[in-house]
This record gives C-alpha cells, structure tokens and sequence, in this order.
C-alpha cells in the first residue's frame, strides 16, 4: 500500500513513520530535481498557506515562501503584529478562523502546545516551522544533505555537538533514530537531553536498527562519525544564559582538530545561522567539508515535499 498523508500535520516527526520519512525525502529528490531543470507542475495551484512567524527566520520563511510560489500557492505572512494570536484571541479562535480561509498553516514560534492547538481547532494541516522543543522541517532538510553527501542513511554515524537539549538537536535525534541512523550527542551532561525522549528515541533506533548514546568527550564521540552537526550555543529567547553558555560550551566547538579526529571522510552541518568562532571556527565552516549551504537549500526543498503531500 502507498505512502498517503493528505490532510496530515506535521507537528513532529514522532507522529511519522520510517516509510513515511523516507516517502518524504523522496519527493523532496524529485520536487528539487524539477526545479534544477525548470519543471514547475502547479501542484499546489489556488492553494493559500497562513505563515505564523512569532519568531525570526531567513530559512525558514524564505523555504516556505519560493515552494509556495513554485507550486502555485499563495503564501501569506502574519507576523506578531499582524494577528492577535493568544493575546486579544485564543488561539482556538484564531485556528478556526484561519482553518476556514487557508488550506496549510506554517507555525513558527515559541510553545509546541500553540501548534499542536493550532492543528487541533483549525482542521487542517498545520506545519511546523520551529517551536523551542522542536524543528521538524530542520531534521528532514538534515536527512536530505546526508543522503545526498553519504549515499545512504542506514548506519551512518551523526554526532550532534552543543547544546544537546535544544530544539535542533531534539529534532535530529528523533529524525536520525526512526531512519536507522547511529546518532551521538557530545555535550556536557547538564545540557543532555530530556530524559523522556531520549528513552523515546532509544526505542525508535531499537525498531529501526539505528542507535543513539549521550557523551560528554567531544573527542570520542566523533571517532569515526560521518557527520558532524552543530548548532548555536544561545538559543533564541535565552539570551540571560549566554555567559553561561559560553563557558560550558567551549570545549564542545568544532574546530580543525574535532574534523581530524572524526577522519577524512565525516562533513560537516549546521542549521545556521551560525557564530563562527563559537560553535564551529571559520576554517571548518568555509571548507570543502562543509554542506551548510546545501543544507539552507533543501530546507527549501524538504518542506515543498511536506505541503505537496499534506495537500
């Protein structure tokens, strides 16, 4: 039987299947493949899609915008200033207003709770775009490039070095564990990831063959990695934390020596946008091991595949 998700959200990709992920990333293949050679079907075409940004983005809106316009659709900004989500409305209120004049609304924000009410009350597929718990799209844009850069996913080595309890790293996580992946986060054990979806992801890699394993020696965990990822080391809205952050985080960049250790052939990604000097030095960001850009793409590419299939 064939992979349908119309009328599906996707709010996290733990409501999401390995065939179903891999369904994804394939349609992705050939939405960019049509693109790359000036094929635009107009899947998408007299559509209209909410796009809720409570926080910033270049990516992200930007992703969101071009597949819209490739595919047909109308893409409509509604910033903080534009709507009264969860202030002057609820946002069941403003979900089932929206929900009868749109046919996709995109998310981007700070509570996981907003989209999944969002999804709830406005009936049809909401997408998410960022929450501080998770990052969907990110994850799949990931899968995309190591595909493409690996040849495979089944027991590529990923090593997540930061933060390891942010949103990026979540999603990762979650992503890399249900596609068979053997996925690491290198950080310091007060930023090791929540405790229940560790477990949660421990039993996706069981079922898909993949692993994952928490570390906090940045230099064993890359031994012998096929990618390594990182991340900010401030997330957005912890800002007061930054000192702090700092501190914990300096042995945890991704430097020359990190890359050396983890061989020749592992690259190097990040979601961006990065502090170089911080996170991963400008040597390792600027080299021939880095794909971030092609990584910027396919955000672009991975959430057309999701809004042609959600349609």
């Amino acid at each position: 039987m064939g992979i349908n998700l119309k009328g599906r959200s996707l709010l996290t990709l733990k409501d999401y299947s390995k065939d179903e992920i891999l369904f994804l990333l394939d349609l992705a293949d050939t939405l960019k493949k049509e693109k790359l050679n000036g094929v635009y079907k107009k899947r998408m075409q007299n559509k209209n899609v909410a796009l809720i940004f409570e926080k910033p983005s270049t990516r992200t809106r930007c992703a969101f915008t071009v597949a819209c316009a490739d595919e047909g659709a109308h893409p409509e900004f509604l910033g903080v200033s534009d709507i009264q989500l969860g202030h002057k409305e609820s946002v069941a209120d403003t979900a089932r207003v929206l929900g009868r004049m749109f046919d996709i609304i995109e998310f981007r924000g700070f509570s996981q709770k907003t989209c999944e009410d969002l999804a709830k009350y406005s009936k049809v597929p909401v997408i998410n775009g960022l929450t501080d718990d998770d990052h969907p799209t990110q994850a799949l844009a990931d899968l995309m490039t190591i595909r493409e850069q690996k040849g495979a996913l089944s027991g590529i080595k990923v090593v997540f070095a930061g933060d390891g309890r942010n949103n990026v790293a979540n999603a990762l996580m979650i992503a890399c564990c249900k596609v068979g992946i053997n996925f690491v986060i290198a950080s310091p054990q007060a930023l090791f990831p929540d405790k229940t979806l560790y477990e949660l992801c421990k039993a996706y890699a069981k079922e898909s063959g993949g692993s994952v394993n928490l570390e906090s020696d940045i230099e064993k965990a890359v031994l012998g990695a096929d990618v390594i990822y990182t991340d900010v080391w401030v997330s957005m809205g912890e800002e007061a934390k930054s000192a702090e952050r700092m501190e914990m985080l300096k042995p945890y960049q991704v430097n020359e020596n990190i890359m050396s250790i983890a061989g020749e052939d592992a690259i190097f990604l990040h979601c961006l946008p990065a502090v170089k000097g911080n996170e991963v030095t400008e040597g390792v960001f600027e080299s021939s091991r880095s794909f971030v850009f092609d990584e910027a793409e396919n955000r672009m590419h991975t959430i057309k595949a999701v809004m042609v299939a959600v349609i």
